[in-house]
């Protein structure tokens, strides 16, 4: 779980801007986002007010009235997956996005103001994995972390690791830890030597209907009532519950089929 989030406040609270690089907001661009909102109600606890409307109708999701992600509608015209993405933080995000480009990426949206909450763009990596930039004014982002229903961990499932991590590191000044092993392909991004996410690269094993992704990792009280509960919703488990680093996770669907994980921190 990452902890460059800035000075906690009570129950794992953020109060300051998160430093540049730093997973700092996740959205999920939904096809009915009214029934999104009820599933991930459901399943978080999550209540909802509006948000920017910039890219079309927007909810902020709120856990004990603090934020923690954002629900939009995908455009009808538009054939993309439903999916999470989070956003990078940075303080300057027309100069974050030239340099995406400059070092092979590439920007489809903005970068734009979405109100007084900030300034934002959405980009891709070489691989075509796509992540949101966010530039904070009024809105920092992630609101709590560390806590039931929070983003806890975002981690880039991509075909190989050294070369898209060569990419973050070259926009983003992360520092690089591999994982020593001739057959897990593992890097564990940092900023001020803190973990902030993670590239895996599975080779084949990517989803052909998805190609490179980025993986919200949500916290969770009790991993298998989580799983019954989301089955409940209609929701869908893609892997097993399995043991690793940082707990005890699985890999979900929800009703529209965007992939997230679940995961019950080690304590």
């Amino acid at each position: 779980m990452t902890e460059a989030r800035g000075p906690a406040g009570p129950r794992g609270g953020r109060n300051a801007r998160p430093a540049p690089g730093t997973p700092c907001w996740v959205s999920l661009m939904a096809r009915g986002p009214d029934a999104a909102q009820e599933f991930y109600a459901a399943l978080f606890g999550w209540e909802f007010r509006p948000g920017p409307q910039q890219l079309g109708p927007y909810v902020r999701a709120l856990l004990d009235g603090r934020e923690v992600a954002g629900i939009g509608q995908l455009p009808p015209d538009r054939h993309l997956p439903v999916a999470w993405t989070p956003y990078l933080a940075s303080d300057d995000v027309d100069r974050t996005a030239e340099a995406v480009r400059h070092r092979g990426g590439t920007i489809g949206v903005g970068p734009l103001d979405a109100a007084e909450a900030g300034r934002l763009a959405i980009g891709s990596d070489p691989a075509g994995a796509v992540f949101g930039l966010w530039q904070a004014a009024a809105h920092l982002g992630t609101a709590v972390t560390g806590v039931p229903g929070t983003p806890a961990w975002n981690e880039l499932m991509t075909f190989e690791s050294a070369s898209v991590a060569k990419f973050y590191e070259s926009v983003f000044g992360y520092r690089q830890e591999a994982v020593v092993s001739a057959d897990f392909d593992y890097v564990t991004l940092h900023l001020d030597g803190r973990p902030v996410a993670g590239i895996h690269g599975v080779g084949g094993a990517l989803p052909r209907d998805r190609g490179p992704h980025w993986m919200t990792f949500f916290e969770v009280a009790d991993l298998e009532e989580a799983l019954e509960r989301l089955a409940d919703l209609g929701g869908h488990v893609l892997k097993p519950a399995r043991d690793g680093v940082r707990g005890r996770t699985a890999m979900v669907a929800d009703p529209e089929g965007a992939r997230f994980s679940l995961l019950q921190s080690a304590r």
